[in-house]
């Protein structure tokens, strides 16, 4: 069977399957399971447009890695074939850990396991089920190979997973002002003292790249109808958790979702039994947009109205404010949601979500970007930068949001 294919990619053209090792890898029923979950969540309710997978930006992802070790190599940075592929295996595989609806439900179906946490261990199952032949794949995802640029180039600032995923989410969306120049990015890049740097020429797309993620947050990631959305799906979640925890072995959903809304999973479950991490594998958004088609017809009152909204985008109202609402405004919301919907104080909680998001572009504290000047010195993009935007970005933008129904007036 010839297993060097070609696939079409709108974003990028064609994409070329190496080797029998990715192309198997990419036929695995793990990796498979990506095409049915969205890139974005919820955001297709607010961007009729996107509608990608993680599926996409995987690929999309391993085609600007191959691009990126290829510059790198012209420029005399040594990369063997096998670093090459293990390379391109890891950040092929950095997203199989998501779960349905990626990060929106990442802490609702689970507790407090990262997509990361899963990613590693399923990246570590299939090392078992290829013989060993994903090990430097997990070294490299890991952070513990000899050259730290491969896992910078998987997991940074400024990775190879940033550069597809704001290309392709912004192509999906219709939104332009998230376009990113990846390319000129990716010629920037060279390596210093086995450490990413970016050559100074490249500091202005730098700040093309920091400026569009921004926006793109506020614009896409955190807006406003989509945390709705979100919120309304988590309370969807945490009420029919509940229903199955009291016994309500009626309610449906696939054997999968049972598992993990009877009992709450953490790392320790998914590390004791391997059981564990299979029944995951096997969720993805379709076993939650079918139990919630059925939901919407529940006896629940408090289930069937949060689906039926959801599934009508009936979306809650929701509202952004620089200072956290008060306790008695926080009351005040509750006692109107139970007399409106002739609820019990406790079960407000279902129509009414407060809390806060974001929005930081560039982290001065994580693992920063550095300029590479043409006297051989490597500062951080904020020292390097005459750029009063990119210091502006380094700060952390905080917003409160409140999220009620529409129906009722505040």
């Amino acid at each position: 069977m010839n297993k060097r294919k070609i696939i079409n990619d709108p974003v990028y053209g064609f994409i070329t399957i190496r080797n029998e090792l990715i192309f198997d890898i990419i036929n695995h029923p793990y990796f498979q399971r990506l095409r049915r979950i969205k890139q974005m969540g919820l955001a297709e309710l607010v961007y009729p447009g996107a509608h990608h997978t993680r599926f996409h930006h995987a690929l999309g992802a391993m085609h600007l890695m191959s691009i990126t070790l290829d510059n790198l190599r012209t420029k005399g940075v040594e990369i063997t074939d096998e670093e090459y592929e293990g390379a391109l295996v890891a950040i092929l595989l950095h997203d199989v850990g998501h779960g349905p609806f990626s990060h929106a439900l990442e802490f609702s179906i689970l507790k407090d396991v990262h997509h990361e946490h899963l990613s590693r261990m399923i990246i570590s199952r299939l090392n078992q089920e290829f013989d060993g032949a994903l090990s430097l794949a997990l070294e490299i995802f890991n952070g513990n190979y000899a050259k730290p640029f491969l896992h910078q180039l998987v997991s940074s600032q400024l990775d190879i997973d940033r550069l597809d995923y704001l290309k392709r989410d912004s192509f999906f969306s219709g939104v332009s002002e998230g376009t990113i120049g990846a390319d000129r990015i990716i010629k920037m890049l060279a390596v210093k003292d086995g450490q990413l740097v970016v050559e100074e020429k490249g500091i202005y797309s730098i700040e093309n790249f920091l400026s569009a993620r921004r926006l793109m947050y506020w614009q896409v990631y955190l807006h406003k109808a989509g945390v709705s959305a979100e919120k309304m799906l988590i309370s969807i979640i945490n009420r029919a958790k509940k229903l199955t925890k009291k016994g309500k072995a009626d309610l449906f959903m696939t054997e999968g979702l049972r598992f993990f809304f009877e009992k709450e999973i953490g790392i320790e479950q998914f590390a004791e039994d391997p059981k564990t991490l299979e029944t995951f594998l096997e969720l993805d958004d379709y076993d939650l947009w079918g139990a919630i088609k059925i939901w919407a017809k529940s006896d629940d009152k408090i289930l069937s109205a949060l689906c039926s909204m959801l599934l009508n985008r009936e979306l809650f109202r929701i509202k952004f404010s620089s200072d956290p609402i008060t306790k008695e405004e926080k009351e005040s919301v509750q006692q109107k949601i139970a007399d409106t919907y002739g609820l019990q104080s406790k079960d407000t909680k279902y129509f009414f979500s407060t809390g806060q998001v974001t929005n930081n572009a560039y982290l001065t504290n994580d693992k920063k970007i550095m300029i590479l000047s043409k006297n051989g010195e490597v500062r951080d993009v904020v020292e390097a930068a005459d750029l009063p935007n990119i210091k502006a970005m380094s700060k952390i933008v905080r917003k409160y949001y409140r999220c009620w129904p529409k129906d009722i007036n505040l």
